[in-house]
């Protein structure tokens, strides 16, 4: 058997790391094995020897090697010494390989994503984009500025400071109770909503609740309407869960219910944004909102309601959600707080039928037990105490101050765009007034540090071209500059 007098030039011990030098020791030499530096049946050079090549003690060596016997590495043998185990498999031997490094020729392949993870991983969705900051004109950020962070932190020490022990153990997967009362009471109010709080559902934000949804209510090859253009995030919950996307598309209106019937009568489901349509920002009419119940009650189909950022709304008071109009116990309701709060609080909540109850609470279950259970609580002392209404009330008045600085600087100084605005929402849409693509903008947007969005990453069969701006998270200094900065960067395109 070959012995080892050196294996030492494969391990490198940073004497300044917080890991153990037995560690480091240890994961050293597993590496040697798994990357067949150390074969099977090789002999290690002996414990002093080992010792003095690394320069450490020979009791440090000594646990080292005593540890990888333990993970079955390694076996010794009375007055031989230590060996590689023999039979460790060949095909296991490069895990010890960076996990970006190619496979080796000849070894197997890892196992294959399943289909629904092959969706998943090639859907078109940002959502587990993370922002290190805000840049104008990035979508769905709220004023952070303009938080009542004193309130929220004043309540989450109280919840502390009262701290019930078993608000600690695992929760309802349905959410907090006084929670989902409180969410009750404000749909109720805010959204024309009539529902009780066994039919709301807390869910850690939007996202989630359209996935579960989408999984509860469609299968396999079941023909789904999506708004086209629409929100891409929808679309990889509804991909992911083996439908077929059906575009249909948005005009002035909303979605134009009679080409979705032609295109697919009997479509399993219709996903909406009805009060403020993502990303054009219409509205979906009243004679389409009852055309869309009366072709789901014929095809005996579902809706899906994502109501995402209706609190905004600046030429009136906030319209009734579509589902204030089922009769029939088809539409699913999906809310959240993330917009109107901040992001990073991942709370949302979805309403259901009464004959969903059941099913949606053993799926909530099994997707994740139950949201956060501290911040359940804080959230429902904010709006039982009535801060959530007053921050909405304020927020509705600073919004619609920064937007209109936004449509003020960007009328006057960028001609290449044609701003429309709507009557509601966090951000703007601004139409191509000259044969530019919208997603060569948005590179060269992103070189000079502004984040915007283009429509035609929205849009299936309609490559509709535009540019999307989020205003809500930026002061009227910030949008200033950043309209100055949009400027030169179309002036630079339309002239290349």
């Amino acid at each position: 058997m070959a012995r080892i007098s050196a294996p030492t030039q494969w391990i490198e011990l940073d004497r300044g790391s917080n890991k153990p030098l037995t560690r480091q020791i240890v994961d050293g030499l597993r590496s040697d094995i798994l990357r067949g530096r150390l074969h099977a049946g090789t002999r290690l050079a002996g414990a002093r020897e080992l010792a003095a090549a690394l320069g450490v003690s020979r009791t440090t060596v000594d646990a080292a090697i005593g540890q990888l016997r333990a993970e079955g590495y390694v076996y010794g043998k009375q007055r031989s010494g230590t060996f590689v185990v023999q039979g460790l498999p060949d095909q296991l031997l490069s895990v010890g390989s960076a996990p970006t490094a190619p496979l080796a020729p000849g070894l197997a392949r890892p196992p294959r994503l399943s289909a629904r993870g092959v969706r998943m991983a090639l859907s078109n969705s940002d959502a587990g984009r993370a922002r290190s900051h805000a840049v104008p004109f990035a979508l769905g950020i709220p004023a952070l500025d303009a938080f009542p962070w004193r309130t929220w932190a004043q309540l989450t020490a109280r919840f502390w400071r009262k701290l019930p022990p078993e608000s600690l153990l695992y929760g309802d997967a349905a959410g907090y109770a006084p929670l989902r009362q409180a969410v009750a009471a404000h749909v109720r109010h805010a959204r024309g909503i009539e529902c009780s709080a066994d039919q709301v559902f807390i869910v850690e934000g939007s996202q989630q609740g359209l996935d579960l949804a989408t999984r509860l209510v469609v299968d396999p090859d079941d023909e789904v309407w999506v708004e086209d253009p629409g929100y891409n995030g929808a679309r990889a919950a509804i991909e992911s869960a083996g439908a077929t996307l059906v575009p249909v598309p948005v005009d002035d209106e909303g979605l134009d219910v009679r080409t979705g019937r032609r295109l697919a009568p009997t479509a399993r489901a219709a996903y909406v944004t009805p009060s403020h349509q993502y990303p054009l920002g219409v509205t979906l009419t009243a004679t389409r909102r009852l055309a869309l119940l009366e072709w789901a009650r014929e095809a005996d189909a579902w809706i899906i309601e994502d109501d995402y950022d209706s609190e905004y709304r600046y030429t009136s008071a906030p319209l009734p959600s579509l589902r204030t109009l089922d009769v029939d116990g088809r539409v699913v309701y999906i809310g959240t707080f993330s917009k109107t709060l901040f992001p990073a609080l991942r709370m949302g909540y979805v309403i259901v039928p009464s004959h969903l109850v059941d099913a949606f609470r053993v799926a909530r279950g099994v997707s994740g037990r139950h949201a956060p259970g501290v911040q359940q609580a804080v959230l429902a002392a904010f709006v039982e105490g009535g801060h959530y209404e007053r921050h909405i009330r304020r927020m509705r008045t600073l919004y619609q101050e920064r937007r209109a600085v936004l449509l003020e600087r960007g009328r006057a100084w960028i001609p290449q765009l044609d701003f429309r605005p709507h009557d509601g929402g966090m951000h703007v849409v601004a139409r191509l007034t000259a044969p530019l693509a919208d997603q060569t903008i948005v590179a060269a947007a992103r070189s000079v540090g502004l984040e915007l969005a283009p429509v035609s990453a929205h849009s299936l069969v309609q490559k509709q071209q535009g540019l999307l701006l989020g205003f809500a998270g930026f002061s009227a200094d910030r949008i200033t500059r950043g309209c100055e900065q949009l400027a030169r960067v179309m002036d630079r395109v339309a002239s290349a």
